[in-house]
C-alpha cells in the first residue's frame, strides 16, 4: 500500500469513526431512554426473543435457528446497504452503535420468519406462499406503521415495493441456504466413532 492509498484509507476510517460519534450524539439528544420510541425498540428486541424461547419447536431448534440466523444475516446486509446508500433510516434505536435497527435485524424480523417457517413445517403448508404473505405484511403494513410513528424513514424515492422485494430476497436466500445445508446433512455417510 503506497502512502497516498494509506492516507486516503485512513481518512475513510476517520470519517466512519466521526460518523459513529455523531450517531451516538444524536441518540443521546433525540433517542435516549426518556423517549417512548427507545422503549418500543427495546420491546422489538426483547419480546420476540422471549416468544421464540417458549414457542420454538425444540425438535427442530437447530434447523429453525440456522434458518433464523440466515434471515438475520441477510436482513442485516440489505438493511446496511439501504442505510449506507441513504435509501432509508432509523431515527430511533435501542442501540446507537449500528447504522441499522438492531432490534429489527437481530430479533423481530428473524423471529417472525422463524415462526412462520416453523408453522409451515408443522402444518405442511407452502413455505413460499406463506413467507411471501409475511413479506407483504412486513413491507406494506408493518413498515408504513413504522413510518407513521417516526421509527423508520424512506428516502430518495425508495418505496414499500422496494422493501417487499428485499424481504422476498431474504425469504428465498435464507431458505435455499438452509436447504443446501439440510441436503449436506442428510447425504452425509454414517461413520462410527
Amino acid at each position: 500500500m503506497n502512502e497516498e492509498q494509506r492516507s486516503f484509507f485512513e481518512k475513510i476510517i476517520k470519517d466512519y469513526e466521526n460518523l459513529l460519534y455523531e450517531g451516538i450524539d444524536y441518540w443521546f439528544e433525540f433517542s435516549y431512554l426518556d423517549t417512548w420510541q427507545f422503549w418500543v425498540n427495546v420491546i422489538f428486541l426483547i419480546l420476540p426473543l422471549t416468544v421464540i424461547w417458549f414457542c420454538i419447536d425444540k425438535k427442530r431448534a437447530l434447523l429453525l435457528g440456522f434458518y433464523g440466523f440466515n434471515v438475520h444475516v441477510w436482513f442485516t446486509y440489505i438493511d446496511s446497504l439501504g442505510v449506507n446508500f441513504g435509501k432509508w433510516g432509523y431515527p430511533f434505536k435501542a442501540i446507537p452503535l449500528f447504522p441499522v435497527s438492531f432490534a429489527l435485524d437481530v430479533s423481530l424480523i428473524p423471529v417472525v420468519y422463524m415462526l412462520v417457517y416453523q408453522w409451515t413445517l408443522n402444518h405442511r403448508k407452502n413455505y413460499y406462499l406463506y413467507l411471501t404473505i409475511t413479506s407483504a405484511f412486513l413491507a406494506f403494513l408493518f413498515k408504513p406503521v413504522l413510518v407513521w410513528s417516526g421509527l423508520f424513514i424512506l428516502l430518495k424515492g425508495f418505496n414499500y415495493f422496494h422493501l417487499f422485494l428485499g424481504y422476498l430476497v431474504i425469504m428465498l436466500v435464507s431458505k435455499w441456504i438452509t436447504n443446501i445445508f439440510v441436503h449436506f446433512q442428510s447425504n452425509e455417510p454414517k461413520t462410527r466413532i
